[in-house]
């Protein structure tokens, strides 16, 4: 006999709400991670008494009630908004657009007179298909915000000029005629008071949790542990690339600890110019309103993803969505295995997403008439 209800294969946030959802209802699970710590890319360090997120700035908000008092049950959310800056040749930039920006760009002060610029801006690239994202982003919003604050950022974020990127990765660009500098619009927003590791460790408390220990090392004898697996990793590496494997970009985090209280006044500040090489730069302490004497900061380096590094932004072109979708099916014949999370779905999700993902899974898992959760 097993020696688990469920083996659950890393312990970012889906893992961890599976976990906790099937150990309450009397299951005994094991959560495994090949890294040396649990929680995923929500992890923290704690430097200097600041919360420093390991894998880039993470900012919860949503909508659904019922998940923001879910993660709320197991630490207090701070009341933190997310208002970034941008900068571009030495000058700033609100964001996301609103009248703030407008101002900035073009002294405007009225919503009128923001409709009125931006129509003939637009007016000039009137595309009825854009080819490109750079034909998609001029028919939405015109030269001058495209070439200060979103050329620059996106061709750095996906490694290609913007003329070779997709249209569809600029679906639209929210414009905002009210001087509000929230960048999201979720009614729930906020950070852990205290971080993200209290949020993840509240989830597992009093499950098994096994670190550095990697599941295709040794599959075979992973695979007997437990009557069931959730599998939160890479989908293709899970079927041994058998149709091919499955693209990402990368990143990479330069931290910094600084002998100053305050190095630049805000948590978020992207940097929209080609020729600087990170996309932003991440000052930890504001998440938290902290007063530390000193401070830690981050620079985001957008990267080419190759087996190894870390995978952040899958790229759901054609392509890969063929090869996704074949894996896919693949999955919906498993008995005994639920796939979740960002790589074993090949979807870029917020984490609010996620917790609302796991929490269905489990519900469907755990139902009273319960049918196969891929089916």
């Amino acid at each position: 006999m097993p020696e688990y209800d469920y083996l659950i294969v890393g312990s970012g946030l889906f893992g961890c709400v599976f976990a906790y959802e099937a150990t309450r209802r009397g299951k005994k699970c094991l959560l495994i991670d090949k890294r040396n710590h649990s929680g995923g890319n929500i992890y923290c360090d704690n430097v200097e008494g600041i919360n420093v997120h390991r894998y880039g700035a993470h900012i919860f908000h949503t909508n659904d009630k019922a998940v923001w008092d879910f993660v709320n049950s197991f630490v207090e959310f701070n009341r933190y908004t997310n208002s970034p800056v941008a900068e571009y040749q030495g000058k700033r930039y609100n964001l996301p657009f609103n009248m703030n920006t407008f101002y900035q760009l073009w002294g405007v002060k009225t919503p009128q007179e923001a409709k009125d610029k931006l129509t003939n801006e637009i007016s000039l690239f009137k595309v009825k298909t854009p080819a490109n994202l750079e034909q998609q982003a001029l028919s939405l919003v015109g030269r001058d915000i495209y070439e200060k604050l979103i050329r620059g950022y996106t061709e750095k974020q996906w490694g290609r000029p913007a003329t070779e990127l997709p249209a569809f990765i600029i679906k639209r660009l929210p414009l905002r005629f009210t001087y509000d500098n929230n960048y999201f619009n979720d009614k729930y927003q906020g950070i852990p008071i205290g971080g993200y590791n209290k949020l993840t460790e509240g989830l597992l408390e009093g499950i098994e949790v096994r670190l550095n220990s990697d599941y295709f090392a040794d599959r075979s004898k992973w695979d007997k542990i437990a009557e069931n697996i959730v599998f939160t990793g890479h989908i293709d590496q899970y079927y041994d690339y058998r149709f091919g494997q499955l693209e990402y970009r990368s990143l990479r985090f330069e931290h910094e600890l600084l002998d100053m209280e305050n190095y630049q006044g805000n948590a978020v500040v992207n940097y929209t110019g080609r020729e600087i090489p990170y996309t932003r730069i991440i000052e930890h302490k504001h998440f938290e309103f902290g007063k530390q004497e000193k401070t830690v900061v981050t620079r985001e380096f957008p990267d080419e993803w190759t087996r190894g590094k870390e995978a952040y932004y899958p790229i759901n072109d054609e392509r890969n969505n063929t090869i996704f979708e074949k894996y896919r099916a693949l999955s919906k014949q498993e008995e005994k295995v639920i796939f979740g999370g960002r790589l074993a779905t090949y979807q870029y999700y917020d984490m609010h997403q996620i917790v609302a993902s796991a929490l269905k899974a489990a519900k469907i898992e755990f139902s009273a008439n319960h049918t196969d959760y891929h089916k």
